[in-house]
């Protein structure tokens, strides 16, 4: 999730991994070679958070900023 000028800017695609990498190097991972799916259950993890990304089927954290790229029916 990207933040400009006070909102947030949900991401998806090239931007999403290029931020989940940032992300990543950020909080002391190396999550060289994996897929985005597995680098953001590690980043989540690393947060504090349950490791959803793309495992539920529906979803009530509207902040999250993996959210656009999940495909999850939002509660």
């Amino acid at each position: 999730m990207a933040q400009k000028s006070g909102k947030v800017k949900l991401l998806k695609g090239p931007s999403l991994a290029a931020y989940a990498r940032k992300k990543a190097v950020g909080l002391g991972l190396n999550g060289k070679g994996m897929k985005l799916a597995e680098l953001v259950w590690m980043i989540q993890e690393k947060e504090g958070h349950t490791n959803c990304f793309k495992k539920e089927k529906i979803c009530s954290h509207s902040g999250c900023c993996w959210q656009l790229s999940c495909g999850v029916k939002m509660s």
